[in-house]
């Protein structure tokens, strides 16, 4: 295979004192100038006293989440920490003596899931791959903290920042439904 040679015109005196970039930028300051004197449209956002408004279909920062009844919804299957791109989930299962979950049709709840803040990278994959919608990404822009300990939230903390999801309990209608059913009957020939 044989390199290419792009033939570049030099630049020209003019371009070279970057005059163009420099008055391109005053020309910018001053329409905001005008702007804000004379039409009274601020162009600078008084942040935190007002807040960006967040757009529809924002990927914020991952949260774990609890159902209706107050009971963690997640059970451990560990989908969203293997689909994890930068690997930012850690998820460590019960084991057999661990805590039993605390909601019925569910067989076990993580003893420990942390989820590094500095790693996230707010791609949405570990809210697409949870089979009980136990993870979503909220509307939280503002991640902040002093160290790299504080970035790293644990399970608690997680749940206490994602509140209840008034979402479908979708295994409960499963249960009702089985004991609606009646047994089905087994003819013999």
């Amino acid at each position: 295979m044989s390199t290419k040679v792009v033939d570049r015109s030099p630049l020209t005196f003019y371009e070279r004192t970057y005059l163009p970039a420099i008055l391109g930028g005053l020309k910018v300051t001053a329409k905001h100038f005008a702007d804000t004197v004379f039409k009274g449209k601020s162009v600078t956002m008084q942040y935190p006293e007002e807040r960006w408004v967040v757009p529809e279909g924002y990927r914020g920062a991952p949260y774990l989440v609890k159902d209706q009844d107050g009971a963690t919804k997640c059970v451990s299957c560990q989908l969203c920490e293997f689909v994890c791109p930068p690997k930012a989930i850690r998820i460590t299962p019960p084991g057999a003596d661990g805590q039993p979950a605390d909601r019925r049709n569910a067989e076990k709840m993580p003893k420990e899931f942390e989820i590094n803040m500095l790693r996230c990278i707010f791609c949405g994959m570990c809210q697409e791959v949870c089979p009980e919608e136990a993870i979503f990404l909220q509307k939280d822009y503002s991640l902040t903290g002093e160290s790299r300990t504080e970035m790293v939230f644990n399970k608690e903390k997680l749940l206490k920042l994602g509140g209840t999801h008034a979402g479908i309990q979708k295994w409960k209608h499963k249960l009702e439904e089985a004991e609606a059913q009646e047994t089905f009957p087994v003819q013999t020939r």
